[in-house]
């Protein structure tokens, strides 16, 4: 069985950064963050996202409480989830031959990878980073190694992943069990067939959450 995941302290230090989007961060942390492929959200829907959650955010200003971090996710997480789970745009990662080399860098990575679960046109991830490993390095390492690897594979050239990224920073266990099984739950709830992602589990999300994953081929 795997060490324990981190979460937040709130006695702790926090960062935060911005790349296009605000970031929160803890040294050596847990995190769930979300990556997507350049064409998985529509330009005008993604664009008045980002205007109504920057007028949220600067009325309600982080750390939050629980009840506002529902409401947070209630009006903008679930938004973009609709949208990612919608399936638009070329959906690359369909194929088995463009998953397989991102999982591959995944389990590479020298950060505890707790779950994820690589969608047609995105990838949730749970994960520990190292210390002094920033989230930036982390996206940029991932993203850059599995482009690379996936243009090969696919025969193509250019750009695959979308600049920004989405995380949370992992509050507690609960917090942590509730985004591992968002995981464990987002093919069925996009309506995927078993050869449509892959889902990847750590023996501690398996103990967490109990058998029964809902497993993907092609890997």
């Amino acid at each position: 069985m795997e060490e324990a995941p981190v979460f937040f302290n709130s006695f702790g230090r926090v960062s935060v950064t911005k790349n296009r989007l605000p970031h929160w961060e803890q040294d050596g942390c847990s995190y769930f963050l979300t990556f997507r492929l350049a064409d998985s959200l529509p330009k005008h829907l993604l664009e008045n996202w980002k205007l109504e959650r920057a007028r949220w955010l600067e009325r309600n200003p982080e750390p939050w409480s629980p009840e506002v971090e529902k409401e947070y996710h209630s009006r903008f997480s679930g938004a973009r989830e609709r949208w990612l789970d919608a399936m638009h745009g070329d959906c690359l990662l369909r194929d088995a031959k463009a998953r397989q080399p991102l999982a591959a860098k995944l389990k590479q990575d020298l950060s505890s990878i707790w779950s994820f679960v690589v969608m047609p046109n995105h990838v949730h991830v749970l994960v520990s980073l190292e210390p002094d490993v920033t989230l930036s390095e982390w996206i940029q390492s991932t993203k850059g190694g599995a482009s690379v690897a996936i243009n090969r594979a696919l025969g193509r050239k250019g750009s695959l992943w979308a600049r920004d990224y989405f995380d949370r920073l992992i509050r507690d266990a609960s917090h942590f069990r509730n985004c591992a099984r968002y995981i464990r739950n987002n093919p069925a709830k996009a309506k995927l067939g078993p050869d449509g992602f892959l889902l990847d589990e750590s023996d501690y999300v398996n103990y967490l959450l109990g058998s029964g994953s809902c497993a993907g081929g092609g890997s």
